[in-house]
């Protein structure tokens, strides 16, 4: 048997209760089957025809098995468009795509992404492995990964970098900025061409509210710095490397928020000797 009933019938709703009162158990289980509308129609004269479906359009799921089957269908078809739409796959079978994911032309994805829901890609970006987008929007030849995370209200524009273990979140990153390594933005603007150092963190949460940070247009934020929302980094403006800054910078100032170097001579020399015989 190759031809079998789906499960799947299209009716007249006017029609349809006529034909379902004269539906009847008469049949060796005692069962009322919807099928025998069928052939209660035909006996009426009405016309009936049979639609021969691709058997994975109409694959049931009565269980989480099957559920990963269809889920699997519905990728390879979502990947194969993507690739004939213009994008590259370097590895399809890894990449997972959303029911809405939009990819432009030239667009390259590494191994082992995930896109969630409401993401937009532009032509020419490129999403290195092991990255998760979700609510996001990237902009032209935007560079995001490997292990990006961009979380929803995340827009990254043309040109911008966002590097490994940054995430991202209701966050606004303009053109040509770029945020390469081991960060936290999030309910902020970083401006046009900015640079924000490894480890740098939008303290954006006070327990209670979200808090916006405003990072200027060709901005540097020094390593480590903990920019505590609301904040505002001027035009051009540095932070030092490891400031907790806590108010305003102007354009084009220097905010260095950390106490001076202090050094003892010999202190490590007298420590050791001191504790050695203490090593376990």
């Amino acid at each position: 048997i190759d031809f079998c009933n789906s499960g799947v019938m299209a009716i007249d709703g006017a029609l349809l209760f006529t034909l379902l009162s004269e539906v009847n158990n008469d049949n060796a289980k005692g069962e009322y089957y919807l099928t025998d509308i069928v052939e209660i129609a035909r006996r009426h004269g009405h016309r009936c025809a049979a639609v021969a479906a691709d058997p994975d359009e109409v694959l049931g799921v009565n269980s989480r098995v099957e559920l990963a089957q269809a889920e699997a269908i519905c990728q390879d078809r979502m990947r194969h468009a993507a690739m004939i739409n213009g994008a590259t796959l370097r590895d399809p079978r890894t990449t997972y795509f959303s029911y809405d994911t939009v990819l432009g032309r030239d667009v390259i994805v590494g191994q082992h992404v995930v896109f969630g829901p409401g993401v937009k890609v532009a032509d020419g970006a490129i999403i290195h492995p092991f990255s998760h987008l979700e609510g996001a929007s990237v902009g032209a030849q935007a560079d995001i990964g490997p292990y990006g995370r961009l979380r929803p209200g995340a827009e990254i524009g043309p040109r911008a970098k966002i590097g490994n273990f940054v995430e991202i979140k209701k966050a606004r990153i303009e053109e040509g900025a770029k945020v390469n390594h081991l960060s936290y933005i999030g309910d902020a603007r970083v401006g046009k061409a900015a640079n924000v150092g490894a480890g740098t963190i939008t303290c954006n949460y006070d327990g209670f509210n979200k808090h916006f940070t405003d990072i200027g247009e060709g901005a540097f934020i020094g390593s480590n710095s903990c920019l505590v929302a609301p904040v505002k980094i001027g035009d051009g403006a540095y932070t030092g490397s490891g400031a907790v800054v806590t108010e305003d910078v102007s354009d084009d100032a220097l905010a260095i928020v950390r106490p001076p170097q202090v050094e003892k001579a010999d202190w490590a020399k007298k420590f050791r000797l001191k504790n050695s015989d203490k090593k376990n």
